[in-house]
């Protein structure tokens, strides 16, 4: 059985595996500053097939189990609809007309494919850098390591860790955290290595159990996921930015005084991006059916001034 490290040492993390100005005072992209052009032009070679697939789930406007912080509204200004009734409110030439629509959601969560800025996390009143967490306000939202400091996206190779299928397992488990030794298997069985500047994707099976037999209710049924002892690791791989089927964190974390110490490790010490409920099935369906789980990996969150986060559709490129 692996070994956990105990509530001390994931608390000794925050200095232990702290980013704090290594690439500067001021630095707002953390570990992605690892992904070098280098690294970008050999993501791009491993584009052979002209394949790309999506990571991401759809939007769901309609109640869901795991949508913890409500249902996305849609809200439909103008349709299709009625386009020669005299009633009809909008345009009623059917020659000129067109659709319209307001959608409005918390896209932090269980539900929805996203990635975190640097601004999302605290811990003891601080963000990444030793920015104050103050610097997130109520009128202008993240006033520093806001999204939009990934403006020009993320191009890098991407990896995919089958941590499931490494155990010949459809799914891990609720509250199942994946280890260090659960990450090098996936490798030994890929026959391939982590490298500086990856963008790594773990697959727990958690979207193949959502699609056979239905979701959890989540948080409150508990999900697969990092365990805090993979922290030490990704920092030593020099990994630039990490996904999961699964909102990262396996819960219950285990830690009464850091329920969430990957986000709280990776994000404020680390300034590790972390890109919360991908769908992997199509790219691990793919790495399958290809034999090869690397691929150029690609994101282009929206520029939403001063977002903590942004929805988002990673691409996997092969």
């Amino acid at each position: 059985m692996p070994i956990s490290p105990t509530e001390d040492e994931v608390l000794g993390y925050v200095e232990s595996l702290s980013n704090w100005g290594r690439w500067g005072d001021e630095d707002e992209l953390g570990t992605l500053n690892l992904i070098t052009p280098e690294k970008r032009r050999a993501a791009a070679s491993l584009v052979q097939e002209g394949i790309s697939v999506s990571c991401s789930w759809e939007i769901e406007t309609r109640p869901q189990p795991d949508h913890a912080f409500g249902t996305p509204q849609r809200y439909m200004l103008s349709t299709g609809q009625g386009l020669k009734d005299e009633h009809r409110v909008g345009p009623t030439s059917s020659r000129n007309a067109g659709a319209l629509e307001f959608i409005g959601f918390i896209f932090h969560g269980y539900a929805i494919t996203h990635i975190d800025g640097l601004c999302h996390f605290f811990w003891d009143g601080k963000m990444y850098n030793g920015k104050p967490a103050e610097l997130v306000t109520s009128a202008l939202g993240a006033t520093h390591h806001a999204i939009t400091a990934l403006k020009d996206g993320i191009v890098t190779r991407g990896v995919l860790l089958d941590v499931a299928a490494a155990q010949e397992r459809p799914w891990l488990d609720s509250g199942e955290g994946v280890y260090p030794e659960h990450l090098e298997a996936a490798e030994a069985r890929q026959d391939l290595r982590v490298e500086p500047g990856d963008a790594v994707l773990l697959r727990t099976g958690y979207g193949r159990k959502k699609t056979e037999i239905g979701r959890d209710q989540l948080p409150a049924d508990g999900y697969p996921g990092w365990h805090a002892a993979s922290l030490p690791w990704l920092h030593e791989r020099g990994v630039a930015v990490i996904g999961a089927d699964t909102a990262q964190d396996v819960m219950p974390s285990g830690y009464g005084s850091m329920n969430q110490p990957v986000h709280i490790v990776g994000l404020t010490a680390m300034g590790l991006h972390l890109i919360d409920n991908c769908n992997l099935e199509q790219v691990a369906e793919t790495c399958e059916r290809l034999g090869r789980w690397e691929f150029q990996f690609v994101l282009s969150p929206l520029r939403m001034n001063g977002g903590t986060g942004s929805p988002a559709n990673p691409l996997a490129i092969f």
